[in-house]
């Protein structure tokens, strides 16, 4: 046993569903009984795997487990803020989990970073890629209190610029998909092996050399087990699944061996209910069989460097057969449901969204440029505002980063500004692309969010945006009649939503975000709202 080990990767990620001008979740009718997705996935996955079940032969709750202590996972940042907020007692737990997994693993938190909010880095510019990186590492900083080794990437969507930046901010190991792998081939300098095709072998780590002259270790999960447990229903028993995990070592037992998987942590409870019931069996099934030694990815890298070096293909990912071309062209990827739909609006799309921000970006800089001493410094390090929007720090970002003594007025124009990036980053989260059409839930919620962005933008600078941005959204056509593109979509979705919280909803996403009372006043009076009555807000 001593030489066997396993590690479980969930990947547990919701896409922000936050309202750009609520600053909070409206009615979603699909997730029915609950509110909304968030809500629903939390009670079905996020909570039931924080106080999961084990059953005797009888049919009778013998123990409750928390099953983060025992995996590697890593949590999308803007779920933990939701969650933070809303379901503080499943939050906690799982800060409590990543105390445990140290315990448990050598020192080794199970915690994993990922870029903010699921940005497909190979599509990003170099800048925005800093910041999706540093963002993530900072949450992960703020919440569990370490450092963390290793970064998720969204869709394990990767090029080597990515990986490389990662290292830079001493990030340690990422986790690809098996078919990600091109050659490898031993440290001492031999002849590459092909291993296109997801042949790699799983069950070590490999040395990947970047650009820069850095190295990174990256793990290449098995793809059969997990392809099972997400479309097999491996999930259905958790003696089954535990089995099918020991299967998968050698029957000689000469060298050490991992066994790791990597799937949507929502299988476990929502995309398969009880998942998280199987899970807990089949950690426990492991140990007290003594069929192999849990672990993590840090803990396993700390005793068993690599031996073998690895390229990549770039531009890959683990979610899409054509590389990444799901979040930009009509490849072909969808969900399925609508045989004679197509998705040339992603192109579009993607096209009218770079514009947006190429063509904002410039003004503020020159904007920011007049307050702070490096605009895109003080970006990176808004994540500091982000996750506690107490006035101490925002005080402190303030102190850090103005280029000279700001008056109020100042202040307020650079927390707008701030604003405006944060809005330009959500606008790129990779749900928006995944699905079938343009008018879908998820690709409206990014259009919103470049609504902000437009909206900011015309209380900041003198030139106006939104008619260039149109221009470009209106070539994304939808597969819809009633929807036409998406200038008509915007028209529809975004802009009454604008217009509509105009004064009750700006002040209500200000206060919201910002609790300092002299703040929220300040907002008040600069964009004339008076403040709503106090059951209003609530």
């Amino acid at each position: 046993m001593t030489d066997r080990f396993i590690c479980i990767h969930g990947h547990f990620y919701q896409p922000p569903r936050e309202s750009p001008w609520l600053e909070a979740i409206e009615i979603q009718d699909s997730a029915f009984p609950y509110h909304d997705w968030n809500e629903r996935i939390s009670a079905e996955c996020y909570a039931a795997n924080a106080v999961s079940r084990i059953w005797d032969t009888e049919g009778r709750i013998v123990q409750l487990v928390n099953n983060y202590a025992s995996i590697s996972f890593n949590f999308g940042p803007t779920v933990l803020l939701w969650m933070q907020k809303y379901t503080p007692d499943v939050y906690e737990a799982i800060l409590e989990a990543d105390r445990l997994s140290m315990e448990k693993f050598s020192g080794h938190g199970s915690a994993l970073a990922q870029a903010y909010n699921h940005m497909i880095l190979p599509l990003a510019n170099t800048r925005d890629r800093i910041t999706q990186i540093i963002w993530g590492i900072k949450d992960v900083e703020y919440r569990f209190g370490r450092k963390p080794e290793g970064l998720w990437l969204p869709e394990t969507a990767v090029d080597l610029e990515a990986l490389d930046i990662m290292a830079k901010y001493d990030i340690r190991f990422a986790i690809l998909s098996p078919s990600q792998a091109r050659q490898v081939r031993s440290n001492d300098g031999e002849e590459w092996q092909d291993v296109s095709g997801g042949r790699i072998d799983p069950g070590m780590p490999y040395r990947v050399s970047l650009p820069s002259g850095r190295i990174m270790a990256l793990f290449f999960y098995d793809g059969t087990i997990s392809r099972a447990l997400a479309f097999e229903r491996l999930l259905n028993n958790g003696e089954t699944f535990a089995n099918r995990l020991v299967s998968a070592f050698p029957d000689d037992n000469s060298a050490p061996r991992l066994v790791h998987i990597a799937t949507d942590g929502e299988s476990y409870g929502h995309h398969h209910r009880g998942g998280d019931m199987a899970l807990a069996h089949a950690l426990q099934y492991i140990e007290s069989n003594e069929l192999a030694k849990l672990t993590n990815y840090g803990c396993y890298l700390e005793d068993h460097p690599p031996t073998d070096e690895v390229e990549i293909f770039e531009n890959s990912s683990w979610s899409c057969a054509h590389g990444i071309e799901r979040w930009r062209s009509d490849c072909g990827c969808n969900s399925g449901g609508y045989p004679d739909w197509n998705q040339s609006w992603r192109a579009p799309l993607r096209a009218a969204l770079d514009w947006l921000r190429d063509a904002v970006n410039p003004a503020y800089e020159q904007l920011a440029g007049r307050f702070l001493t490096d605009p895109w410094a003080a970006r990176d390090d808004y994540i500091e505002i982000i996750v506690d929007r107490s006035p101490e720090r925002i005080s402190a970002f303030l102190s850090r980063h103005a280029a000279r003594p700001l008056s109020y007025e100042d202040e307020i124009t650079v927390l707008k500004i701030m604003e405006l990036q944060r809005h330009a980053m959500l606008m790129y989260t990779s749900c928006g692309w995944f699905f079938d059409e343009l008018s879908g839930i998820e690709t409206i919620q990014i259009i919103q969010y470049a609504g902000r962005v437009l909206q900011l933008a015309d209380q900041l600078f003198t030139e106006a945006f939104e008619p260039g941005f149109l221009e470009h959204l209106e070539l994304a056509k939808s597969n819809v009649p009633e929807h036409d593109n998406g200038r008509a979509i915007y028209e529809k979705f975004v802009r009454p939503a604008m217009l509509g919280l105009t004064a009750v909803g700006a002040h209500y996403a200000i206060s919201s975000l910002f609790q300092g009372v002299e703040i929220v006043k300040f907002f008040e009076r600069a964009s004339k709202v008076v403040r709503p009555s106090t059951h209003l807000i609530e």
